[in-house]
Protein backbone atom coordinates (compact mmCIF):
# COMPACT_ATOMS: atom_id res chain seq x y z
CA UNK A 1 0.00 0.00 0.00
CA UNK A 2 3.10 2.29 1.02
CA UNK A 3 4.65 1.67 -2.47
CA UNK A 4 1.51 2.45 -4.46
CA UNK A 5 1.11 5.91 -2.49
CA UNK A 6 4.86 6.40 -3.42
CA UNK A 7 4.31 5.63 -6.99
CA UNK A 8 1.31 7.67 -6.81
CA UNK A 9 2.94 11.00 -5.56
CA UNK A 10 6.43 10.19 -8.08
CA UNK A 11 3.91 10.53 -10.81
CA UNK A 12 2.45 13.77 -9.41
CA UNK A 13 5.92 15.35 -8.99
CA UNK A 14 6.66 14.37 -12.50
CA UNK A 15 3.29 15.49 -14.32
CA UNK A 16 3.92 18.93 -12.30
CA UNK A 17 7.73 19.33 -13.69
CA UNK A 18 6.55 18.58 -17.02
CA UNK A 19 3.54 20.87 -17.32
CA UNK A 20 5.81 23.14 -15.94
CA UNK A 21 8.54 23.03 -18.62
CA UNK A 22 5.98 23.26 -21.35
CA UNK A 23 4.06 26.24 -19.64
CA UNK A 24 7.38 27.71 -19.70
CA UNK A 25 8.40 27.22 -23.28
CA UNK A 26 5.08 28.09 -24.23
CA UNK A 27 5.09 31.25 -22.73
CA UNK A 28 9.05 32.26 -24.29
CA UNK A 29 7.49 30.81 -27.86
CA UNK A 30 4.77 33.64 -27.56
CA UNK A 31 7.27 36.18 -26.52
CA UNK A 32 9.24 35.17 -29.82
CA UNK A 33 6.29 35.24 -31.79
CA UNK A 34 5.04 39.07 -30.59
CA UNK A 35 8.49 40.28 -30.89
CA UNK A 36 9.06 38.88 -34.77
CA UNK A 37 5.65 40.29 -35.45
CA UNK A 38 5.75 43.82 -34.01
CA UNK A 39 9.44 44.29 -35.76
CA UNK A 40 7.92 42.48 -38.59
CA UNK A 41 5.46 44.97 -39.07
CA UNK A 42 7.67 48.30 -38.04
CA UNK A 43 9.98 46.97 -40.90
CA UNK A 44 7.40 46.69 -43.73
CA UNK A 45 6.07 50.05 -42.52
CA UNK A 46 9.51 51.71 -42.31
CA UNK A 47 10.51 50.05 -46.27
CA UNK A 48 7.36 51.71 -47.47
CA UNK A 49 8.02 54.83 -45.73
CA UNK A 50 11.34 55.45 -47.44
CA UNK A 51 9.71 53.96 -50.66
CA UNK A 52 6.74 57.41 -50.41
CA UNK A 53 9.36 59.87 -49.47
CA UNK A 54 11.76 58.54 -52.18
CA UNK A 55 9.03 59.33 -54.30
CA UNK A 56 7.42 62.40 -52.63
CA UNK A 57 4.28 61.94 -53.94
CA UNK A 58 1.58 61.26 -51.51
CA UNK A 59 -1.13 59.64 -54.45
CA UNK A 60 1.65 57.61 -54.97
CA UNK A 61 1.86 56.36 -51.98
CA UNK A 62 -2.15 55.03 -51.79
CA UNK A 63 -1.31 53.37 -55.18
CA UNK A 64 1.62 51.42 -54.12
CA UNK A 65 -0.08 50.40 -50.55
CA UNK A 66 -2.92 49.05 -52.70
CA UNK A 67 -0.64 47.29 -55.27
CA UNK A 68 1.29 46.10 -52.18
CA UNK A 69 -1.90 44.67 -50.49
CA UNK A 70 -3.49 43.33 -53.23
CA UNK A 71 0.36 41.21 -54.70
CA UNK A 72 1.06 40.37 -50.68
CA UNK A 73 -2.67 38.62 -50.43
CA UNK A 74 -2.08 36.69 -53.49
CA UNK A 75 1.30 35.76 -52.24
CA UNK A 76 0.53 34.97 -48.54
CA UNK A 77 -3.21 35.28 -47.79
CA UNK A 78 -5.33 37.18 -45.66
CA UNK A 79 -3.94 39.56 -43.28
CA UNK A 80 -2.75 41.95 -45.91
CA UNK A 81 -5.60 44.38 -46.45
CA UNK A 82 -4.96 48.29 -47.10
CA UNK A 83 -5.36 49.22 -43.71
CA UNK A 84 -2.80 46.74 -42.19
CA UNK A 85 -0.09 48.30 -44.34
CA UNK A 86 -0.95 51.77 -43.08
CA UNK A 87 -1.08 50.36 -39.50
CA UNK A 88 2.59 49.27 -40.46
CA UNK A 89 3.22 52.67 -42.18
CA UNK A 90 2.35 54.89 -39.32
CA UNK A 91 4.09 52.76 -36.87
CA UNK A 92 7.39 53.66 -38.59
CA UNK A 93 5.98 57.23 -38.46
CA UNK A 94 5.50 57.04 -34.77
CA UNK A 95 8.02 55.05 -33.20
CA UNK A 96 11.71 55.16 -33.90
CA UNK A 97 13.22 51.51 -33.69
CA UNK A 98 14.35 51.55 -30.21
CA UNK A 99 11.16 51.79 -29.08
CA UNK A 100 10.13 49.08 -30.70
CA UNK A 101 12.97 46.82 -29.29
CA UNK A 102 12.11 48.48 -25.95
CA UNK A 103 8.60 47.87 -26.32
CA UNK A 104 8.83 43.85 -27.13
CA UNK A 105 10.90 43.91 -24.38
CA UNK A 106 8.37 44.82 -22.22
CA UNK A 107 5.85 42.34 -23.42
CA UNK A 108 3.71 45.09 -25.44
CA UNK A 109 1.76 43.63 -28.37
CA UNK A 110 0.94 44.70 -32.21
CA UNK A 111 -2.77 45.91 -30.74
CA UNK A 112 -0.78 47.74 -27.79
CA UNK A 113 1.51 49.88 -30.64
CA UNK A 114 -1.58 50.15 -32.40
CA UNK A 115 -3.68 51.87 -30.16
CA UNK A 116 -0.35 54.18 -28.81
CA UNK A 117 -0.34 55.34 -32.13
CA UNK A 118 -3.50 57.45 -31.94
CA UNK A 119 -1.47 59.44 -29.11
CA UNK A 120 -0.40 62.68 -31.12
CA UNK A 121 2.02 63.52 -28.11
CA UNK A 122 5.20 61.93 -27.17
CA UNK A 123 5.24 62.23 -23.77
CA UNK A 124 1.88 60.89 -23.25
CA UNK A 125 1.93 58.11 -25.20
CA UNK A 126 5.65 57.13 -23.24
CA UNK A 127 3.13 57.45 -19.93
CA UNK A 128 0.96 54.91 -21.26
CA UNK A 129 3.73 52.44 -22.33
CA UNK A 130 5.35 52.68 -18.79
CA UNK A 131 1.70 52.50 -17.46
CA UNK A 132 0.96 49.83 -19.09
CA UNK A 133 4.13 48.02 -19.04
CA UNK A 134 4.12 48.36 -14.81
CA UNK A 135 0.30 47.59 -14.49
CA UNK A 136 0.16 45.00 -17.03
CA UNK A 137 -2.65 46.20 -18.98
CA UNK A 138 -4.54 44.29 -21.71
CA UNK A 139 -5.19 46.28 -24.83
CA UNK A 140 -8.85 46.80 -23.74
CA UNK A 141 -7.55 48.35 -20.44
CA UNK A 142 -5.34 50.41 -22.32
CA UNK A 143 -7.96 51.76 -24.45
CA UNK A 144 -10.24 52.44 -21.61
CA UNK A 145 -7.49 54.50 -19.43
CA UNK A 146 -6.80 56.93 -23.05
CA UNK A 147 -10.93 57.11 -23.35
CA UNK A 148 -11.23 58.37 -19.71
CA UNK A 149 -8.09 61.11 -20.27
CA UNK A 150 -6.11 58.82 -17.45
CA UNK A 151 -3.06 61.23 -18.40
CA UNK A 152 -4.82 64.74 -18.12
CA UNK A 153 -6.53 63.56 -14.84
CA UNK A 154 -3.27 62.74 -13.47
CA UNK A 155 -0.87 65.64 -11.55
CA UNK A 156 2.22 64.54 -13.99
CA UNK A 157 0.35 66.34 -16.59
CA UNK A 158 -0.02 69.48 -14.67
CA UNK A 159 4.03 69.54 -14.64
CA UNK A 160 6.30 71.91 -17.53
CA UNK A 161 7.62 69.34 -20.05
CA UNK A 162 11.01 68.64 -18.67
CA UNK A 163 9.56 67.56 -15.38
CA UNK A 164 7.58 65.26 -17.10
CA UNK A 165 10.33 64.03 -19.52
CA UNK A 166 12.56 62.93 -16.16
CA UNK A 167 9.55 61.68 -14.25
CA UNK A 168 9.09 59.35 -17.07
CA UNK A 169 12.91 58.44 -17.15
CA UNK A 170 12.65 57.99 -13.35
CA UNK A 171 9.82 55.41 -13.99
CA UNK A 172 11.12 53.74 -16.91
CA UNK A 173 14.84 53.02 -14.80
CA UNK A 174 13.23 52.52 -11.34
CA UNK A 175 10.12 50.31 -12.59
CA UNK A 176 7.94 51.85 -10.07
CA UNK A 177 5.22 54.77 -10.12
CA UNK A 178 5.51 57.59 -8.44
CA UNK A 179 2.79 59.86 -6.50
CA UNK A 180 2.16 61.93 -8.83
CA UNK A 181 1.25 59.11 -11.61
CA UNK A 182 -0.55 57.11 -9.19
CA UNK A 183 -2.98 60.05 -8.39
CA UNK A 184 -5.65 62.16 -10.17
CA UNK A 185 -7.32 64.94 -9.97
CA UNK A 186 -10.68 63.27 -10.81
CA UNK A 187 -12.31 59.74 -10.46
CA UNK A 188 -15.10 57.97 -11.97
CA UNK A 189 -17.14 56.62 -9.88
CA UNK A 190 -20.52 56.10 -12.02
CA UNK A 191 -20.20 52.18 -12.15
CA UNK A 192 -20.72 51.77 -8.09
CA UNK A 193 -24.55 52.24 -8.64
CA UNK A 194 -25.36 55.77 -6.28
CA UNK A 195 -28.97 57.25 -6.56
CA UNK A 196 -28.96 61.01 -7.10
CA UNK A 197 -28.93 61.91 -3.78
CA UNK A 198 -26.82 60.43 -1.30
CA UNK A 199 -25.02 60.57 1.99
CA UNK A 200 -21.00 60.34 2.45
CA UNK A 201 -21.94 57.15 4.32
CA UNK A 202 -24.06 55.95 1.11
CA UNK A 203 -21.21 56.72 -0.61
CA UNK A 204 -18.85 54.62 0.97
CA UNK A 205 -20.93 51.78 1.53
CA UNK A 206 -21.35 51.58 -1.90
CA UNK A 207 -17.80 51.87 -2.72
CA UNK A 208 -17.44 48.66 -0.44
CA UNK A 209 -19.67 46.96 -1.92
CA UNK A 210 -18.61 47.64 -5.10
CA UNK A 211 -14.62 47.82 -3.93
CA UNK A 212 -13.10 45.83 -6.93
CA UNK A 213 -14.80 48.36 -9.12
CA UNK A 214 -13.25 51.70 -7.06
CA UNK A 215 -10.10 49.37 -7.12
CA UNK A 216 -9.94 49.48 -10.93
CA UNK A 217 -10.73 52.75 -11.11
CA UNK A 218 -7.61 54.06 -8.54
CA UNK A 219 -5.16 52.17 -10.31
CA UNK A 220 -3.84 48.63 -9.75
CA UNK A 221 -1.22 47.78 -6.24
CA UNK A 222 -3.82 49.55 -3.87
CA UNK A 223 -4.94 46.94 -1.10
CA UNK A 224 -8.38 47.64 1.35
CA UNK A 225 -7.32 47.56 4.64
CA UNK A 226 -9.79 49.36 6.65
CA UNK A 227 -12.86 51.39 7.10
CA UNK A 228 -13.88 53.68 9.74
CA UNK A 229 -10.29 53.41 10.93
CA UNK A 230 -10.62 54.50 14.88
CA UNK A 231 -7.43 56.54 15.70
CA UNK A 232 -7.17 58.03 19.69
CA UNK A 233 -5.90 61.26 20.37
CA UNK A 234 -5.84 62.90 24.14
CA UNK A 235 -8.70 60.55 24.61
CA UNK A 236 -10.49 61.65 21.63
CA UNK A 237 -11.69 58.87 19.02
CA UNK A 238 -11.26 59.99 15.09
CA UNK A 239 -12.46 57.72 12.11
CA UNK A 240 -10.75 57.83 9.06
CA UNK A 241 -12.97 56.53 6.05
CA UNK A 242 -10.95 54.70 4.08
CA UNK A 243 -7.85 53.04 4.43
CA UNK A 244 -5.86 51.56 1.93
CA UNK A 245 -2.01 50.47 1.12
CA UNK A 246 0.03 50.97 -1.66
CA UNK A 247 2.32 48.57 -2.45
CA UNK A 248 4.55 50.04 -5.37
CA UNK A 249 4.79 53.30 -3.35
CA UNK A 250 4.57 51.07 0.11
CA UNK A 251 2.58 53.60 1.78
CA UNK A 252 -0.50 54.08 3.86
CA UNK A 253 -3.20 55.75 1.62
CA UNK A 254 -5.78 57.46 3.70
CA UNK A 255 -9.24 58.24 2.03
CA UNK A 256 -11.90 60.82 3.45
CA UNK A 257 -14.85 61.46 2.17
CA UNK A 258 -16.63 64.51 1.50
CA UNK A 259 -19.81 66.14 -0.22
CA UNK A 260 -19.21 69.28 -1.79
CA UNK A 261 -16.17 71.28 -1.89
CA UNK A 262 -12.83 70.94 -0.38
CA UNK A 263 -12.68 73.49 3.10
CA UNK A 264 -9.08 74.44 4.26
CA UNK A 265 -10.37 72.09 7.45
CA UNK A 266 -9.94 69.42 6.01
CA UNK A 267 -6.77 69.98 5.52
CA UNK A 268 -6.18 70.00 9.04
CA UNK A 269 -7.81 67.11 9.83
CA UNK A 270 -6.06 64.89 7.50
CA UNK A 271 -3.02 66.33 8.40
CA UNK A 272 -3.90 64.93 11.78
CA UNK A 273 -4.49 61.54 10.59
CA UNK A 274 -1.29 61.30 8.57
CA UNK A 275 1.03 61.88 11.04
CA UNK A 276 -1.02 59.68 13.76
CA UNK A 277 -0.49 56.63 10.82
CA UNK A 278 3.14 58.46 10.49
CA UNK A 279 4.02 57.47 14.13
CA UNK A 280 1.78 55.05 15.28
CA UNK A 281 0.76 52.28 11.78
CA UNK A 282 3.90 53.00 9.17
CA UNK A 283 6.23 49.78 9.30
CA UNK A 284 10.00 49.63 8.54
CA UNK A 285 10.70 49.71 5.00
CA UNK A 286 7.56 51.83 3.93
CA UNK A 287 7.35 55.48 3.02
CA UNK A 288 4.96 58.28 4.85
CA UNK A 289 1.19 57.81 4.64
CA UNK A 290 -0.46 59.77 1.83
CA UNK A 291 -3.75 61.27 2.06
CA UNK A 292 -6.29 61.18 -0.55
CA UNK A 293 -9.76 63.81 -0.07
CA UNK A 294 -12.01 63.43 -2.45
CA UNK A 295 -14.87 65.73 -2.76
CA UNK A 296 -17.73 65.80 -5.19
CA UNK A 297 -17.46 68.86 -6.19
CA UNK A 298 -13.86 71.04 -7.13
CA UNK A 299 -12.07 74.39 -6.47
CA UNK A 300 -8.36 74.58 -7.66
CA UNK A 301 -8.02 77.95 -5.83
CA UNK A 302 -8.33 76.65 -2.38
CA UNK A 303 -5.57 73.75 -3.28
CA UNK A 304 -3.26 76.22 -5.39
CA UNK A 305 -3.34 78.92 -2.15
CA UNK A 306 -2.38 75.98 0.29
CA UNK A 307 0.45 74.77 -1.77
CA UNK A 308 -1.08 71.13 -1.48
CA UNK A 309 0.10 70.40 -4.85
CA UNK A 310 3.43 68.61 -3.78
CA UNK A 311 2.22 67.65 -0.37
CA UNK A 312 1.47 64.46 0.82
CA UNK A 313 -2.28 65.40 0.91
CA UNK A 314 -3.79 65.03 -2.77
CA UNK A 315 -7.52 66.49 -3.63
CA UNK A 316 -9.51 65.10 -6.45
CA UNK A 317 -13.04 65.46 -7.55
CA UNK A 318 -15.12 62.59 -7.73
CA UNK A 319 -18.15 62.22 -10.75
CA UNK A 320 -21.30 59.44 -9.84
CA UNK A 321 -22.76 60.19 -13.00
CA UNK A 322 -20.04 59.92 -16.37
CA UNK A 323 -19.13 63.87 -17.57
CA UNK A 324 -19.75 64.91 -20.52
CA UNK A 325 -16.47 63.95 -22.89
CA UNK A 326 -15.83 66.93 -24.64
CA UNK A 327 -16.71 69.70 -21.65
CA UNK A 328 -13.88 67.28 -19.06
CA UNK A 329 -11.50 67.78 -21.71
CA UNK A 330 -11.88 71.51 -21.67
CA UNK A 331 -11.93 71.35 -18.35
CA UNK A 332 -8.79 68.80 -17.36
CA UNK A 333 -6.46 70.85 -20.20
CA UNK A 334 -7.50 74.66 -18.97
CA UNK A 335 -6.48 72.87 -15.46
CA UNK A 336 -3.13 71.95 -17.16
CA UNK A 337 -2.61 75.05 -18.87
CA UNK A 338 -3.62 76.94 -15.76
CA UNK A 339 -0.76 74.68 -13.68
CA UNK A 340 2.23 74.68 -16.24
CA UNK A 341 1.83 79.02 -16.35
CA UNK A 342 2.23 78.70 -12.48
CA UNK A 343 5.19 76.77 -12.53
CA UNK A 344 7.01 79.04 -15.06
CA UNK A 345 6.50 81.91 -12.40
Amino acid sequence: MSLQKESSSDENVLYSDISQIIDNSRQRLATTINAEICQMHWQIGKRIKEDVLYNDRAEYGKQIVKKLSDKLTEQFGKGWSISKLQHCVRAAYTFTEDDILYAVRTQLTWTHLRSLMSIEDPLKRQFYVEMTRIENWDTRTLDQKVDSMLFERTSLSKKPEELIKQELHKIKSTNSLTPDVVFRSSYFLDAIGLSETYSEKDLEDAILLNLQTFLKEMGTDFAFLDRQKRITIDATDYFIDLLFYHRGLRRLVAIELKLGKFKPEHEGQMLLYLRYLNKNERREGEESPIGLVLCSEGNTEHIEYLMLEDSSIKVAQYYTQLPDKNLLSEKLNKAIAIAREHYQK
